[in-house]
């Protein structure tokens, strides 16, 4: 299978390096928009720097960008009544993969892609060089790591993910860093962030890099709209030791009993699939909710 889909991909890239329309050129260098509430200060980012690749962009709650208002009505996922141009059209998303990164890592990012293709009524489908909102996947040299920004923000849009080098695997190891990006431009927030969350984890601000205190905060319940329960398996859940000022002191805890881990980088679990599925409308029409819903039962973590 893995034979098949390499060779798939190859095909797909050699197909888009041969078409008509031109890519946009991408800066190393961007400036994401970040809240003013979020103090992301320039000189702390060195304390960051050997932290988790999701953390390193230092940008809202390590990889969010972000304008004031979107901020203002940040939840579980974005309210599309609040701003409906946020929202991929029929759950259509163009994208560009950049011709930069190694085949292997484009083959990973084709698998973020065709799990959520597969598990969701969202089609992820190659840019036709028409289309003014599409994704540009692109490995960005600064801020170096994993970030999105979240929903669609118009035009060419950034999903920075970093590729292996001699230190890591970084952003590309498995899908799973990738499908919590997309997440993220399709206009998912962390799990960790719903109003909520206080019953089921604990947060230790005492071993949180005091600069990153703000990426801990937790929506109010007005600004939350969601069906589902907390979801510790969550692709889109910080681990234990996100923003840590010291290995091994955990930043925040599990309260319930038999829970060991936070988060996971793997795949969508259960929750992760049926949020998605709910916010695109996806369970609206009886027969795609019969469909999506036994897929996310039987594929979700």
């Amino acid at each position: 299978m893995d034979y098949l889909l390499r060779i798939n991909v190859f095909i797909a890239i050699i197909s888009g390096l041969s078409s008509r329309f031109i890519l946009p050129k991408v800066p190393d260098v961007l400036h994401p928009p970040i809240p003013d509430d979020v103090n992301t200060i320039e000189n702390s980012m060195e304390l960051i720097e050997d932290q988790d690749p999701e953390v390193r962009p230092g940008l809202f709650q390590g990889d969010m960008a972000m304008n004031n208002d979107i901020y203002s009505y940040w939840r579980i996922g974005l309210r599309w009544d609040i701003f409906p141009e946020k929202l991929w059209p029929n759950g259509t998303v163009p994208y560009v993969i950049s011709p930069i990164y190694e085949p292997d890592d484009q083959v990973t990012i084709y698998k973020a892609i065709r799990t959520i293709n597969y598990m969701s009524c969202i089609k992820f489908v190659p840019w036709d060089g028409k289309a003014n909102d599409y994704l540009l996947i692109w490995p960005i040299k600064y801020p170096a790591g994993c970030w999105s920004f979240v929903g669609k923000s118009g035009g060419s849009q950034i999903v920075s993910l970093q590729p292996p080098d001699r230190k890591g695997s970084n952003c590309l190891g498995t899908e799973g860093r990738a499908i919590h990006e997309l997440m993220h431009a399709l206009g998912i927030f962390h799990e960790q962030s719903r109003w909520d969350r206080d019953k089921f984890v604990k947060v230790h601000y005492e071993n949180i890099i005091p600069n990153f205190k703000s990426n801990f905060e937790k929506q109010s319940l007005d600004n939350t709209t969601y069906s589902y329960e907390y979801d510790y398996d969550s692709i889109m859940h910080y681990g234990k030791f996100y923003f840590s000022k010291s290995k091994g002191k955990p930043t925040m805890t599990p309260k319930l009993p038999g829970i060991k881990k936070l988060g996971q980088r793997k795949a969508m679990s259960k929750g992760d699939c049926l949020k998605l599925n709910h916010l695109y409308g996806c369970f609206d029409n009886a027969l795609t909710r019969r469909r999506y819903y036994s897929i996310c039962q039987m594929m979700g973590l």
